[in-house]
Parts: structure tokens; sequence; C-alpha cells
């Protein structure tokens, strides 16, 4: 009895003990997130058993954007009131898009404080790094500055990846909480190659952005199958413009050219300057696999040595390419301008058109600064015409952004 006696007594000392040291602390410290949960017990456990948390009013759904490798804060799915800054070590390994429900915890540092008590919905579970293999094991630590926890590789999920190798890999497991010091655990589905190389980084960017590294099988074959040939009742159905002077004009090293410029005098002293780009809607129609998968790509993307093309080659480099010396189906916007540079008339529509020359921009250039070379004329005439243009532009108030183009 003595013995039980004796038990109850340290038992209740303890609890005195713990509720005055929890005092002092919120004293201290207010209603600090990191206080509260070491005292809410099982608010770690999101199972279904009587620990999960009640969802009360005192809990909301929101969006995880990541901040430092610190703290993130969550976007209310309700748009009202202020984000919710919750630490890193309650977000419960959700990344930037997730979705969460938070429960509150009062306010620090004039802050709206929190943590996640559950990930509704994991937005991505691929992530970009560099490879660490300690032993057998291995660690991937992600390349955003704002990530908080390595993903750890078994190593039957290594395959051929080596230490320093830069690496995507996908997220397989999560655990329960943090604070057993587990990581997330996760398998290599993208070998990029030796941090450092080129090939390995830009590839690592791609994955980064969630750039696409190929088309699927379907828009491939759909663009392949799209016949080449303009027909002559397609070519009915539109303006010709075949027989009037066209050009492009793009960098050296462009290989898809999207838009052509036409030049023709006019009988009352006018020009007709068409401005002409390829008419993709001709061959990407709706309801297809190509047009679904440039509208999920919705544009090109250009990075320093490559382009990531929002249609597949055969189209984008192909037929929706105004290559000189071929017959192409364009949309076009065309103007009848005067010597000062006065728009008296313009049409949009349909057209076809024959480009004659493939200038680079240092070759236009040579001939607005030599006045010499073929097309000469035209490219001088229309670089007059633009100046003017421009000069009105700026009368009315335009502004001019310059970006330095990085080669």
């Amino acid at each position: 009895a003595s013995s039980a006696e004796a038990a109850a007594v340290c038992a209740a000392a303890g609890a005195a003990a713990h509720t005055a040291a929890d005092s002092a602390l919120e004293a201290e410290f207010g209603q600090d997130p990191i206080v509260h949960r070491r005292r809410s017990a099982g608010f770690d456990h999101v199972g279904d058993g009587p620990d999960r948390p009640r969802r009360d009013s005192n809990t909301l759904i929101g969006t995880v954007a990541l901040a430092t490798p610190r703290f993130a804060f969550v976007v209310r799915e309700d748009g009202e009131g202020d984000d919710i800054r919750i630490f890193t070590d309650q977000l419960r390994y959700a990344l930037d898009g997730d979705l969460v429900r938070v429960r509150l915890r009062g306010v620090r540092d004039g802050r709206v404080t929190g943590d996640v008590v559950e990930v509704l919905k994991r937005q991505r579970v691929e992530v970009v790094g560099r490879l660490q293999v300690q032993g057998s094991i291995g660690f991937v630590k992600p390349d955003n500055r704002k990530s908080y926890f390595d993903v750890m590789v078994p190593p039957q999920e290594l395959g051929d990846s080596r230490n320093g190798d830069k690496v995507l890999v996908r997220i397989t497991e999560f655990p329960d909480h943090e604070g057993q010091g587990r990581n997330p655990v996760g398998t290599i589905v993208r070998n990029f190659g030796a941090a450092g190389q080129n090939e390995a980084e830009i590839n690592a960017i791609m994955a980064e952005f969630g750039l696409p590294f190929e088309f699927p099988a379907g828009v491939e074959e759909e663009a392949e199958a799209i016949p080449t040939i303009i027909t002559k009742d397609e070519i009915a159905k539109r303006r010709d413009f075949r027989a009037i002077t066209t050009f492009t004009i793009d960098p050296a090293d462009a290989k898809d050219f999207d838009d052509a410029l036409s030049l023709r005098p006019l009988e009352n002293g006018h020009y007709e300057v068409g401005v002409h780009i390829a008419d993709v809607t001709h061959y990407v129609r709706i309801g297809t696999e190509l047009e679904r998968e440039g509208k999920h790509r919705a544009t090109s993307v250009y990075l320093v040595d490559r382009v990531i093309p929002m249609l597949p080659e055969n189209l984008s480099n192909g037929l929706c390419s105004l290559r000189p010396n071929e017959d192409k189906l364009t949309f076009s916007a065309v103007f009848e301008i005067d010597d000062k540079g006065k728009v008296h008339d313009s049409w949009f529509g349909k057209t076809v058109i024959h480009s004659d020359r493939r200038f680079s921009y240092e070759e236009a250039q040579e001939r607005i600064e030599t006045g010499e070379g073929d097309y000469a004329e035209e490219i001088n005439l229309l670089n007059r015409l633009a100046k003017q243009l421009s000069a009105a532009r700026f009368r009315k108030g335009a502004i001019s952004f310059e970006t330095q183009e990085v080669k």
C-alpha cells in the first residue's frame, strides 16, 4: 500500500510540476504553437482513431506556400483573413501547392500561426536534387532552397545512380509526422548525370519546373499523320500572297520561323504591308490529342541552349514554320500605309504565302546600314515605316520595355 501511495504522490507531484512548467512557458511566450504542440495529446496523429483532430471552427483549409526552410504560409481557401504562418517542423512534410487542413494556434510576432493537422492533397511528390550516398543508403538534397527535408532512397531504389548525381526522386512514403528522426522515402525515377555538368543542370531545371522532356506517343502519331500537301480547295478559301515579295527575319540559330513580312506598292502610291503568322489552327483541331497537349503546355519555353516546343517538331519546325521556298498556310494582318506611315486601311484573314528569303537579324541589319544586298530596298522601306509608326505610338504615350536576351 505504501508503494502505491508513494507512486500516487510522485504522479501528483509530477503533474503539478508539469502544469507549473507549462504555465511558466505560457506566461513567457504566450500561446506559442511549439509549446501547445508538445502539450496536445495525440496531436501528431492523423489517423481515423479517437486521437484524430476534431474538424471544428478552429481549423481551416488552405494551400501551402513555402517561404524559407524554417517556415511556410498557408493561403486560406476561403480568402478571408491573413495567411497562416507555420513552422516547417509542423508542416507534416507538405510541399508547395499542397492542400492542407490547419489548426489555428494563436498569434506570434504579430502573425497568426498554426499547425498542419492533415495533408488533404499532395500537388507534387517529385523532388529534384543532388544524391548523397552514405554507405548503401542514399539521400537526395533538394535544389529548391525553400525545401526543408531530404529524401531517403533505400539501396534497392538507387539503381545505377552514384554519389553526386543530379536526380529526380519520387516520394513513395511520407512519415506519419515529424519529430521521429525519419525522412520521406523515395525512388529515383530519372538520373540527369553528374551535378555541375551543363546537360545535367539544364535537365534538372526542366524537371524542377515541371517542363516536359518528350511528347506522348499518341501526340507524336497524330502529328506525323497530318497531310503535308496543301490542296487547291484550301488555297481557294484563302487570300493568295504567293506572288508578293515575302521574307522572314529571325535569329541566326532559329529553327522555327513563325512570322513573315510581305510588301508591295499599290497604284495609288501607298504600300501594302502584310504581317503573316502560321495558321496553326488549320492543323491542330479541337478535341484531338494535339490540342489537349498544346493546351497543357500553353507555350514554347526558350531556355539558354534549347527550346521546349508547345507542339511536336513535325508542326513547330515543319508544317507551321514559314520556311523559304515553300507554300505555307497563314493568318495575316494586312495594312495599306502611305509614305508618311499613316494607316489607311486594314484587313485580317486566312492566307497562303510563299517566303522568298530567310534573313537573320545580322543580314537584315547589314542591308539597313549599307543599303546593299538582295531585298535591301524592301527592308529599308519597311524599316522607315516602322520608325514612323513607332514615333507615332510614343507621341501618344507608349512605353518601351527593354530586356537583355541571354544567349
